[in-house]
């Protein structure tokens, strides 16, 4: 039973988190604005999303439980180099990240009107990946604050929701997803690694998406409403 649990929250997290964005981007693109949603949010939990790749490709947890992160990170062709010297080396499945989430965040830019401001940002996320596995406590340190920086992106994103009083194009199916992704790898993180650091991560993270899911659906219907 345990087995099939664990087949079962792994492969459903996969494919969840295969279309995680696409709701999102195409609410974007029907909107023709990113009314609604938080730049600082999206760029927050990108940094967030690459730590925690990162922290579990250098401590060579087992590949199946954090997968779904190259699915909605990587998507580049060129493998990262070997880890030379002692400590574990990455498998050769992780490229060098250039995320689906760029698409996103290109998208927002682009309905900013500023879509070349993005390039720093994406530049900036490549580094970060080589720095990260630099020094076991650079890793460690970053997994640590990785709990709050996914924090700030929730807050970032619930802020705006409150002051514009409008979700806009934000796509509550995107951030219901995201937390059916936490439930799932919560379950597996438990029987597998047990990593607290992980746990608690998950659980912020899932407490933080159902209210930012709840926010989005209460603001769509006053809208609706005043309609």
């Amino acid at each position: 039973m345990a087995a099939e649990l664990l087949w079962f929250c792994n492969w459903t997290t996969l494919g969840v988190c295969a279309a995680l964005k696409l709701p999102q981007i195409s609410a974007l693109r029907a909107a023709r604005s990113a009314r609604g949603l938080s730049l600082l949010s999206l760029l927050l939990e990108l940094a967030g999303h690459l730590v925690f790749l990162r922290y579990q490709c250098y401590y060579e947890y087992p590949l199946l439980t954090y997968l779904e992160y190259p699915i909605v990170i990587t998507q580049g062709n060129r493998a990262l180099p070997a880890r030379r010297g002692p400590g574990p080396r990455l498998p050769p499945s992780h490229s060098e990240p250039f995320p689906p989430d760029v698409i996103l965040l290109l998208h927002v830019f682009h309905f900013n009107g500023n879509v070349f401001g993005s390039a720093p940002y994406v530049a900036l996320f490549v580094t970060s990946w080589f720095v990260l596995g630099l020094r076991k406590w650079i890793i460690d340190l970053s997994m640590s604050l990785c709990i709050f920086i996914g924090a700030a992106s929730k807050f970032a994103q619930l802020q705006h929701l409150w002051k514009t009083g409008d979700s806009g194009a934000v796509s509550a199916l995107t951030w219901g997803l995201a937390s059916y992704a936490c439930v799932a790898r919560i379950i597996t993180t438990v029987m597998t690694t047990n990593d607290l650091i992980l746990l608690i991560h998950l659980v912020t993270m899932l407490a933080l998406n159902l209210w930012v899911t709840a926010t989005v659906l209460r603001y769509r219907k006053t809208v609706s409403k005043a309609k």
